[in-house]
């Protein structure tokens, strides 16, 4: 497995660029040190896992950058007024990124979107993508990813599909489970159904969290 001493000189390059690209987005709520040390242990999270270093500074910033949110978020305490809802399954690479995609859409800003998967596959769902890209969702650039302490700690909602006891459990948290079939390995037109089941399931929870959906 790579670790932090394999990783390229241009490796290294990027995730400096990454980090100045953090520093921008999040200028004025974070400072310099919290960004640079959450890039840095996102980076050591993900490369054991990776079996190359390729898409490490890419996948370790948007980690970072939702770890750095949901950081924003619990900051903020009371001062936030969107809720916030988790998708979680097994690899983070089909019903929680359709989930997430569904929620993207019909809530945009209303609703501060996160997912994650306990086991995160290398790239998602090739049938998940296309049957979004039918409905007019771009999920094809989402990456997946872990989860991680602070976004389930940020989370209003955390949705569960399928990661059993390998989801992570807080205390205080409200928890929804979906019992879906893993889209893995299904051909389009048995994923299809899935993803419509999940667009009822998305606007049922949007409507308990008082959010009008979009038109779409």
């Amino acid at each position: 497995m790579p670790t932090s001493k394999s990783l390229t000189t241009e490796d290294k390059a990027l995730l400096r660029h990454a980090a100045e690209r953090l520093r921008t987005h999040f200028d004025g709520r974070l400072n310099t040190e919290t960004i640079e040390r959450y890039l840095n242990d996102s980076v050591d999270v993900l490369l054991p896992r990776a079996t190359t270093s390729q898409w490490i500074p890419l996948l370790a910033e948007r980690f970072a950058r939702d770890r750095l949110r949901a950081l924003v978020r619990l900051d903020a305490n009371a001062e936030v007024t969107t809720p916030s809802v988790l998708f979680l399954c097994v690899h983070n690479a089909g019903r929680s990124q359709m989930a997430a995609g569904w929620m993207r859409k019909l809530a945009g800003d209303a609703v501060d979107v996160f997912s994650g998967g306990s086991e995160p596959a290398e790239s998602v769902n090739a049938a998940a993508v296309a049957v979004m890209a039918e409905v007019g969702i771009d999920i094809s650039q989402e990456l997946p990813q872990p989860w991680a302490d602070e976004i389930v700690r940020a989370a209003d909602v955390v949705v569960t599909m399928g990661c059993g006891d390998a989801c992570p459990i807080f205390p205080g948290k409200k928890y929804v489970d979906w019992e879906l079939t893993d889209p893995s390995g299904l051909p389009v037109e048995e994923v299809r159904p899935i993803r419509d089941d999940l667009r009822q399931r998305v606007e049922g929870l949007l409507a308990e969290l008082g959010v009008e959906p979009a038109s779409v």
